[in-house]
């Protein structure tokens, strides 16, 4: 690459959003609808040295095409396909020790609840949660074991993110004649 080339790149590093749609402009001969400054610049650049070094060569543009009619892949699975029971099926095993949910700590693990003045103690396993010698695929059915009404699991063992503190203080409202 030519150093006039990489002094235009080092310009266009300075260059706000606006130079950088007029410079586009210039470039590709037509008009951008972006204004992400890293996207601009990377596509100029991309393109100044192309034309300085040339762009792709037959060969590669007629397997670029080749490439783009074999595009004809399903992304989804036909309606039928699995079959008359409508099922969820998993298409790809998961991975050995993966986690649906990342707030759920790992197998092994004693999540502890004190409830109505009596401690409830759940371990964690690699397919559900034991409870009081019992398995249980959730929490929430734990959760309503122990208390007698439906409740969300990760709330009532208290696994749900905690709302982030608000910066500064707040401020009292007077009232006007009180």
């Amino acid at each position: 690459m030519t150093t006039t080339v990489l002094n235009e790149i080092e310009k266009l590093r300075r260059a706000s959003v606006a130079e950088l749609r007029a410079r586009y402009r210039a470039v590709f001969g037509e008009d951008t609808n972006s204004r992400h400054r890293e996207h601009l610049f990377r596509k100029i650049a991309w393109r100044l040295q192309a034309l300085n070094e040339g762009d792709l060569s037959e060969r590669a543009r007629a397997r670029a095409t080749d490439i783009a009619r074999d595009a004809d892949l399903r992304v989804v699975a036909p309606r039928g396909f699995f079959g008359a029971d409508t099922s969820t099926r998993l298409t790809v095993p998961r991975k050995e020790g993966a986690r649906e949910d990342r707030r759920l700590p790992i197998a092994g693990t004693v999540i502890e609840r004190q409830f109505r003045g009596r401690k409830h103690f759940v371990e964690v396993a690699a397919d559900g949660f034991r409870y009081e010698g019992r398995h249980f695929r959730s929490l929430s059915s734990i959760a309503r074991e122990i208390t007698g009404t439906r409740w969300n699991g990760l709330a009532f063992f208290g696994l749900t993110a905690a709302p982030k503190p608000k910066q500064g203080g707040k401020k009292e409202r007077t009232h006007a004649g009180s």
